[in-house]
């Protein structure tokens, strides 16, 4: 019959049951193939930002102002066209802004309108109409249907038709709630995929709003980075994770998103301090949180010899009774003499209020519902890595040796590396969220700070940087990886191993922010591999001198934007501001790519392939059409 058997064939059938709906499916796949690729977003390292990355969110990273630009400035001028993108973003806002000011006027309002049915109408050629009329709330799809197809040579009862509809959205009163929903419209169809490469946790305050404003993109992957893998752990259940998560939630501030948006009372840790340290002060809960951190991944290290950590057993090079410790270049004192928990002759244990106190955040983390909700969301979303149109995404790296080879790391007595490497840690953060058993919840704080995990790449010197006050010991060496970056026989070596061509993929990588301000290119490998982190997170932006790049790929080519700082939603309403970005174009292609050339395409033709031996197999009298 052909390549695909009877059973197969007469199970395509249930869903086409006569030539007609064959034909009329093949039909349909065929000119999507013809439609061109869609606009991929990528942007990494959030880590709770939410204002600046709601703002580029919004904005598709200057797509949309490029758009408006080009179809209303010489008609409207610069300002109107900022103000009318500012209208996109942030729709409720300026809606109120404008009646502030008197500008909320049926003329305005028409105009307004007029000129948003034109921006979506133009955004949604890149779309079937099926997969437009899906992104339309359905209680004004008739209403959009109607305007987005409207066209500008239509005969006069057309236009008289569609006058009609604009004047009656302006005199019932439902102006607000259409420009909410053609706003709406604009943003999803200006980017067809959004890909976040990692780091929506820590540091910044709202991760939580991040999370629930990520949850309405319709089409969107998450690559982990380290500090979701810190956040999945922690509410897996593991306790260095939780001890963690705890330590630098309150290093950076953020006790409201523990205690208001996830109810993880920090009440317990408070009470714990007071006991042994006399008072809850900061310096004292964070000494209390640091001491317990060390003990739990001490327990971590020695439960798993093969991690090959155990130089980071820091509590046995310690000398409690002078208060130092000795490292490897030698013997520093320590910031702190308040050890009342540490029993000196094993100090890795934990007595009975440290084991009362671990439980009790294990169940706080695991009875979490809305922290649940969002960890379900990055694990439903997420993977260690992507292949997508020819791109390779992860967040950290790809574990290497000096010699320029993929390291080889040894888990559960098999060797992985490479490829192989990224599989297998994502299998473990799988196992871990269904299973919850120690080994895999071990291996999560692995992944968060291991030697030779593939998020992590580099040596943590937490002990140091929290109870040792010279600086020069902080300095975590990094992974070979970050020294072979640059080479583009290193880059093709990586795409390789992915099954991607090495003469046209890219790898696009987060995790480590560019030092934009000292020179540094975000552009590595002869533009082979992107690194996106510069900076979104405000306590890096005096490091990178930027806030922020991201990727933007589309049909012609890839263009990457450096972000200067966000003024705020208050300079966006009242002044029009947007973010200020520099765009390079990074790759151009020579000729456009459509649908037929990415990976939706391959899955496509197979599936017009199967619909043909359906539609042979009915003329031939082989497979009976349905009544």
């Amino acid at each position: 019959m052909s390549e695909f058997s009877r059973e197969y064939l007469e199970l395509l059938a249930e869903k086409y049951p006569d030539e007609a709906a064959v034909c009329s499916e093949i039909i349909n796949l065929r000119a999507i193939l013809a439609l061109p690729m869609g606009t991929e977003h990528f942007i990494s390292d959030l880590h709770g930002e939410y204002a600046a990355v709601r703002h580029i969110l919004n904005n598709c990273s200057g797509v949309i102002s490029e758009k408006v630009m080009r179809l209303f400035e010489d008609e409207i001028g610069e300002e109107r066209c900022r103000s009318l993108c500012t209208l996109i973003y942030y729709p409720h806002e300026k809606l109120n802004a404008m009646r502030e000011s008197g500008e909320y006027t049926h003329d305005r309002l028409k105009s307004v309108l007029t000129m948003l049915r034109t921006l979506a109408e133009t955004l949604s050629s890149k779309y079937t109409r099926s997969y437009v009329r899906k992104q339309m709330p359905h209680k004004w799809s008739f209403v959009l249907d109607e305007l987005l197809h409207m066209q500008r040579d239509e005969y006069s009862n057309q236009v008289r038709y569609h006058d009609t509809i604009l004047e009656s959205i302006i005199s019932t009163g439902a102006a607000d709630d259409v420009i909410t929903a053609l706003s709406d419209i604009i943003k999803r169809l200006a980017v067809d995929k959004l890909h976040i490469v990692g780091d929506i946790f820590d540091r910044g305050p709202e991760p939580a709003r991040l999370l629930d404003a990520l949850m309405e993109h319709p089409n969107i992957d998450i690559q982990w980075g380290n500090h979701d893998i810190l956040w999945l752990g922690a509410a897996s259940g593991s306790p260095a994770c939780i001890f963690t998560v705890l330590r630098i939630s309150l290093d950076y501030g953020n006790a409201n998103l523990l205690e208001r948006r996830y109810g993880i009372t920090l009440q317990p840790l408070y009470d714990f301090t007071r006991k042994y340290y006399g008072e809850a002060t900061k310096e004292n809960v964070s000494v209390a949180l640091n001491t317990l951190g060390f003990k739990l991944e001490g327990r971590v290290i020695l439960r798993h010899p093969g991690y090959g950590m155990n130089s980071r057993l820091m509590l046995k090079r310690c000398d409690f009774e002078n208060n130092t410790v000795i490292l490897d270049d030698g013997v520093y004192p320590l910031n702190t003499d308040k050890w009342p928990t540490i029993d000196r002759k094993d100090p890795y244990s934990l007595n009975d209020d440290e084991f009362d106190l671990v439980n009790e955040y294990i169940n706080l983390f695991r009875d979490s519902q809305s922290l649940r909700r969002h960890m379900d969301f990055i694990y439903r979303v997420g993977s260690t890595y992507l292949c997508c149109n020819g791109n390779l995404l992860y967040h950290g790296c790809i574990p290497m040796t000096e010699d320029g080879e993929f390291a080889r790391v040894r888990h559960g007595g098999v060797w992985y590396s490479g490829k192989s490497l990224m599989d297998y840690s994502d299998m473990v953060v799988k196992n871990a969220w269904a299973k919850h058993d120690e080994s895999a919840l071990d291996m999560m704080w692995y992944l968060w700070c291991g030697n030779d995990s593939p998020f992590s790449g580099r040596v943590f010197h937490t002990f140091e940087r929290g109870v040792v006050d010279d600086q020069s010991t902080w300095e975590e060496p990094k992974n070979p990886y970050f020294s072979f970056w640059e080479d583009e026989q290193v880059a093709g070596m990586i795409l390789t191993e992915f099954g991607l061509n090495p003469e046209n993929g890219h790898i696009i990588n987060g995790h480590t922010p560019v030092k934009a301000k000292k020179g540094e290119s975000p552009v590595k490998a002869g533009g082979k591999l992107f690194i996106i982190d510069g900076g979104f997170c405000e306590a890096y932006q005096k490091t990178t001198g930027i806030a922020g790049y991201t990727l933007v790929f589309n049909s012609h080519g890839l263009k990457i934007k450096a972000h200067k700082p966000f003024e705020g939603v208050a300079a966006a309403i009242d002044d029009n501001a947007d973010i200020e970005s520099e765009a390079v174009q990074v790759e151009r292609f020579e000729r456009r790519r459509y649908i037929s050339d990415c990976d939706a395409g391959v899955g496509l033709r197979r599936r017009i392939q199967a619909l043909e031996s359906l539609l042979s197999a009915y003329r031939s009298g082989e497979i009976q059409e349905k009544e």
